[in-house]
């Protein structure tokens, strides 16, 4: 796995998450077909770009797009 397999995995991932539903960790992996480690590391990334937001309910993590306003 390099950064453009990761890159193309992130637009992936962020293209299930534009419905702006709050998806389970286990429906992504589903869904996307991505490994533990490939979603993993996308989900990093889209993390990093501060582009999603992660919640924790029960033991099982939820993700959703992240929703930043700037004001400037």
């Amino acid at each position: 796995m390099n950064k453009s397999e990761i890159g193309l995995n992130a637009g992936k991932v962020w293209q299930l998450l534009s419905d702006y539903a709050k998806w389970s960790y286990g429906a992504l992996k589903k869904k996307s077909g991505l490994e533990d480690k490939e979603l993993g590391a996308a989900l990093g990334w889209l993390a990093r770009e501060d582009k999603i937001e992660m919640y924790e309910d029960n033991g099982e993590l939820y993700v959703s797009l992240g929703v930043n306003v700037y004001i400037g």
